[in-house]
């Protein structure tokens, strides 16, 4: 569980970033250099080789060597351990949701004055 959590964690922290969320979707449409996910973005190429190793370390990302040349990856599946974790809490709040619309629906107005549909 605490690993589970900490991954998760991780993910989150990874997906919290605008740039790396943009990475991510560049990565989305195939596999791309360093070069090619630096081009869009007003940093350096450090400030997104930063970014790569958060996305890394979150396991959104796989980096492989290609000679002098980086070549990264999308590798969704920590993502969809966020979504399934995101799916569970969506489905409780929904149900709850439901319950306290039947609840409404169904109590008395304030005053005792029927409601009518």
């Amino acid at each position: 569980m605490v690993t589970s959590s900490r991954r998760l964690d991780r993910t989150f922290a990874a997906l919290a970033d605008p740039t790396r969320r943009a990475i991510l979707v560049h990565l989305a449409r195939g596999d791309a250099t360093v070069g090619d996910l630096a081009r869009p973005f007003r940093v350096s190429r450090p400030a997104i080789s930063k970014h790569l190793r958060v996305l890394e370390g979150a396991r959104l990302v796989r980096r492989t060597r290609e000679g002098r040349m980086s070549r990264c990856a999308l590798d969704a599946a920590a993502m969809r351990e966020a979504a399934e974790w995101i799916e569970r809490y969506r489905a409780f709040w929904s149900g709850r949701l439901d319950a306290l619309k039947r609840y409404v629906e169904q109590s008395p107005p304030p005053g005792g004055k029927e409601r009518h549909p």
